[in-house]
């Protein structure tokens, strides 16, 4: 799903395009895309465009006659920008916004359609879809901290929560806790004064640093490769690689339809966090460490390369005996 610095981007491409220029026309496609009925849609045709904002994850044009046009991306939306009158793609096109400088095309690869626009009139009917997440870039410390303690909830579901802090998703962060030095499942209750200085000013870094750093690679040009996995994160989307910071493996929790990317080094003192679906399957057999991890792997790969065990031995697993030897 875009982000901050994701969104950002596309405000930044979108500006010199569309600010100041008439919306002549919209193309709706996908009959799952439009979410509301009033004003309708054909009130915003004819209307020169005056700002571009970011609603959380949220891309706002604002139109003449306190018109807006409020677009959430969700998972896989994504815009391209095309000459004039452009086809809208058969099939991830959504809907087309043909402008008198060019034709903005929103696409969604997923088979299940999730993007979202909504016409609204006014400013009040605009505060409808503000989530009320603390804009991280602009807040105070204190601001920070209290809004962080607000709710007992785990560093990662605190952060990616759009009521609590706007605009941070599963990518950023990953990057924001690697770079505290944090772990996602630590609890927002339990940090001490010096860890919540180290997230705030971790979060602002993080966010401003791949803001001004997509646009810098961007330059004019509009981005074709929006994506959560990028080239130079140091945890997100990198299991098994080599943290940037002390070489250990990254590390992952998966859950639903998401998951936590992680040095165990760096971040839980070495400690393996409990993935839900492989501690209950493995039980007593979840390495703790890293130590028991890389010794199940040799084992592992021991156990292959000699063929089974005879008489229907059961091999016993090298992390449990290890743990017994240290009871």
């Amino acid at each position: 799903m875009p982000e901050l610095p994701d969104v950002e981007l596309y405000l930044h491409a979108l500006t010199s395009r569309v600010i100041g220029h008439r919306l002549e026309r919209i193309r709706i496609v996908s009959p799952f895309l439009l979410r509301s009925v009033v004003p309708p849609l054909e009130a915003a045709e004819g209307r020169h465009v005056h700002s571009l904002a970011r609603l959380g994850k949220r891309v706002v044009f604002g139109l003449e006659g306190d018109l807006f046009l409020v677009i959430h991306l969700m998972i896989s939306g994504r815009f391209r920008w095309k000459d004039r009158g452009a086809a809208v793609p058969g099939k991830v096109g959504l809907a087309a916004f043909d402008f008198d400088s060019g034709t903005l095309v929103l696409t969604e690869a997923s088979a299940r359609k999730r993007a979202s626009l909504h016409v609204v009139q006014g400013k009040p009917g605009l505060a409808e879809h503000d989530r009320g997440g603390l804009e991280s870039l602009s807040a105070t410390r204190e601001a920070f901290a209290a809004r962080l303690m607000l709710e007992r909830r785990t560093l990662k579901r605190a952060l990616t929560e759009p009521r609590l802090f706007s605009g941070i998703g599963n990518a950023y962060s990953d990057e924001i806790l690697h770079a505290a030095k944090l772990s996602p499942t630590q609890l927002t209750t339990n940090l001490d004064e010096s860890e919540v200085g180290r997230l705030f000013v971790s979060t602002r870094k993080v966010l401003e640093t791949w803001r001004t750093r997509l646009i810098a690679e961007t330059g004019d040009r509009f981005p074709e490769k929006v994506t959560a996995f990028r080239d130079g994160m140091a945890v997100h989307g990198r299991y098994g690689k080599a943290c940037p910071d002390c070489g250990a493996p990254v590390q992952r929790i998966r859950y639903a339809a998401n998951e936590s990317n992680y040095c165990a080094v760096c971040q839980t003192g070495g400690r393996l966090l409990a993935d839900r679906a492989l501690s209950r399957l493995l039980g007593e057999d979840w390495p703790r460490s890293l130590e028991e991890l890389e010794e199940m792997q040799v084992t592992s790969r021991s156990t292959i390369s000699s063929g089974p065990p005879r008489g229907g031995e059961k091999p016993q697993s090298r992390a449990r005996t290890s743990r017994a030897k240290r009871r």
